[in-house]
């Protein structure tokens, strides 16, 4: 039998530093090794990336587009300058097999292509959009039009990828997707690169670090306000930010005014130097903002910590606070300023009398175990090969 060909649709990709790079290439990684013949089809990375520093066993086709200020690719104009080119260039692509990531605008383009070349896709669900946007200032008819592009991405494709249960159970809430055609491919991290053992970042002083997305639902400022409460009694403690979002302006505002020499912004950092971050950090720092429709979520950070040995403190209610109370990756709290800063003294506490450090190894085993991203891309991959568009057909 001749090796499936697999094009991977994707805005984002390796070098750029995101979940969803570090999920697909696991994916990408997955259908190789399953002997497929692979292509991934996304962006021209940052211009301080460099595209030719990926190495893998797969071909990556790169097109131009438009990216935001600040040079990320968000916003209607430019998921557009993307989804056309995708939409052209998948009408001429040989494939078996189109996998799409979001966001639902990209669903369109690759349903569209797909159906006219009579040929299966999958829809891969990190995320549920249509969830999000409710906590958005966005106008209520772009909430509408978004559940429409997510309801025909998801129902149309011929299987459907999700990261957890919870997030399968949002996605059939809002679009009605069966549970018959989707495949739990649980969430997780790079546990090659984000190890417990290996350099730690040089910040001196104990620190927290915040690694990920600052978007208006996760509300991690929570954090700054939780530290600004601590400072007079452990005024050397810093709060090391790494990543960017739409909300990173506003944050950054709350910075300046509650603990401007305290809270550091590094921007996106490679996946090595967020991993020295992490293991040196007193306590990793996640959040998601209670019943604002992003509970079933899990945060990727979480994952990083535990796979480092570093505890999360964990700010928010649902999957994600069962998770870390579940299997001991930390505590979870209140989403208060007060919570939080409790809990940071807490952290700082077990860090200057060792009991962080007595967790480490069983952390990170946990991590090995249950949150790799090579396994999950694995068992996803062997999913889709194994004929899950024969109910499309």
């Amino acid at each position: 039998m001749k090796p499936r060909k697999v094009v991977i649709v994707s805005r984002i990709f390796l070098p750029e530093p995101a979940a969803a790079s570090f999920r697909l290439a696991a994916l990408a990684r997955g259908f190789a090794a399953e002997g497929a013949d692979v292509t991934v089809l996304t962006t021209r990375p940052p211009r301080s990336m460099d595209a030719g520093s990926v190495d893998e066993p797969y071909e990556i086709v790169r097109v131009p587009v438009l990216r935001d200020s600040e040079d990320y690719v968000r916003g209607v104009a430019q998921y557009l300058s993307f989804d056309v080119q995708a939409f052209a260039r998948l009408l001429l692509m040989d494939a078996d097999i189109v996998v799409s990531e979001p966001p639902p605008t990209t669903g369109l383009a690759v349903w569209l292509s797909s159906a006219l070349r009579r040929r299966p896709y999958i829809w891969y669900n990190p995320d549920v959009w249509t969830s999000a946007t409710l906590n958005m200032d966005v106008p209520g008819v772009v909430t509408q039009l978004m559940r429409a592009a997510e309801t025909v991405s998801a129902r149309r494709a011929g299987g459907v990828i999700t990261v957890s249960e919870a997030m399968g159970e949002e996605l059939h809430r809002v679009t009605g997707t069966s549970w018959d055609k989707m495949f739990v491919a649980e969430n997780g991290i790079d546990t090659d690169t984000f190890t417990p053992d290996g350099p730690e970042e040089p910040v001196g002083a104990p620190y927290f670090v915040y690694a990920g997305s600052i978007s208006e639902w996760q509300g991690m400022d929570i954090f700054i306000e939780g530290l600004a409460r601590i400072l007079p009694r452990h005024p050397e403690a810093t709060l090391q930010v790494l990543g960017r979002g739409p909300d990173v302006a506003r944050v950054q505002e709350v910075a300046a005014r509650l603990a401007p020499r305290n809270v550091v912004f590094h921007g996106v950092q490679p996946p090595a130097r967020t991993a020295a971050f992490m293991r040196g950090a007193v306590a990793a720092l996640a959040s998601v903002i209670p019943h604002a429709g992003y509970d079933f979520s899990k945060p990727t950070k979480l994952y990083a910590a535990a796979a480092c040995g570093t505890p999360s403190l964990y700010a928010g209610v649902g999957v994600a606070a069962e998770l870390v109370s579940d299997n001991e990756l930390g505590v979870p709290v209140d989403f208060t300023p007060e919570a939080v800063a409790q809990a940071m003294e807490n952290a700082l506490d077990d860090a200057a009398h060792g009991r962080r450090a007595a967790l480490k190894g069983r952390r990170s085993a946990w991590a090995r175990e249950h949150a790799s991203l090579a396994a999950s891309g694995r068992a996803a991959a062997a999913w889709v090969l194994s004929g899950f568009g024969d109910a499309e057909r």
